[in-house]
């Protein structure tokens, strides 16, 4: 693929015909690299093996769970034709740093579209993350980046100790006290059978945060005392794991 410089498409959804469509639109296919994120969803990968390129993948930022700049200019090559950002959980991927990105490298990138969300739900659940963020000890909450509009469809925390096996150990205990947490991702999209390749790409924040992450209940219908008792149920497992 040939390109006078940047070019940007956003897609329609993130599932993987609509962002196949935008990169075929930008002409990317046989002999050409997409980059994308493993910690997240498979279609990004999936889109790019449709329209015949191949997906490289790259590290994630271990606060925001989104593609990590830095981990994306590694794994650039001359062969590398897009970069298919993912916002994770809600969370801004940053666009605005891969797109300086994008312009040096003459990349074209493809952006998820915008959600169409009832912004009253969207303010309820902002505020049940901040009362999780100043309730809970014992885990890591999430991160945002100053400036951003985090959606928290999901509230991913991290659970220090020995990765997998503490953190199934933390849901479960938590399942017992009646409050259903689940695994934030269960298999990187680089293991996964359709994408794994001879050579496993380095990606030690995405295997650390598969291992550690997990995601607790912020839905727009929980009520205070639902939202206490999960704060409560998680408190009080610190030093038990």
């Amino acid at each position: 693929m040939t390109t006078a410089g940047r070019r940007h498409r956003i897609a329609s959804d993130t599932t993987a015909a609509a962002l196949r469509d935008a990169l075929a639109g930008l002409g990317i296919g046989a002999g050409d690299e997409v980059i994308v994120p493993s910690f997240g969803p498979g279609a990004p990968a999936d889109a790019a093996r449709l329209v015949g390129a191949v997906p490289v993948f790259a590290d994630i930022d271990p606060r925001t769970f989104c593609l990590d700049p830095d981990a994306v200019a590694a794994v650039v090559t001359s062969r590398t034709a897009a970069i298919v950002p993912v916002n994770v959980f809600g969370h801004p991927a940053p666009m605005r740093r891969l797109g300086e990105l994008a312009d040096r490298c003459a990349l074209a990138v493809v952006e998820e579209a915008g959600p169409a969300e009832d912004a009253g739900a969207v303010a309820r659940r902002r505020a049940h993350a901040r009362f999780l963020d100043s309730a809970l000890t014992g885990v890591i909450v999430p991160y945002s980046e100053p400036g951003v509009r985090h959606l928290y469809h999901q509230y991913a925390v991290r659970i220090p100790g020995n990765g997998r096996p503490d953190r199934d150990a933390f849901a479960a205990a938590l399942a017992r006290k009646g409050v259903r947490a689940t695994v934030s991702v269960p298999v990187p999209v680089h293991r996964l059978p359709a994408h794994r390749s001879e050579r496993t790409p380095h990606l030690p924040h995405t295997e650390q945060v598969a291992a550690d992450s997990l995601s607790l209940p912020v839905h727009s219908g929980l009520t205070q005392r639902e939202l206490t008792h999960v704060a409560e149920a998680c408190n009080a497992l610190g030093g038990l794991l």
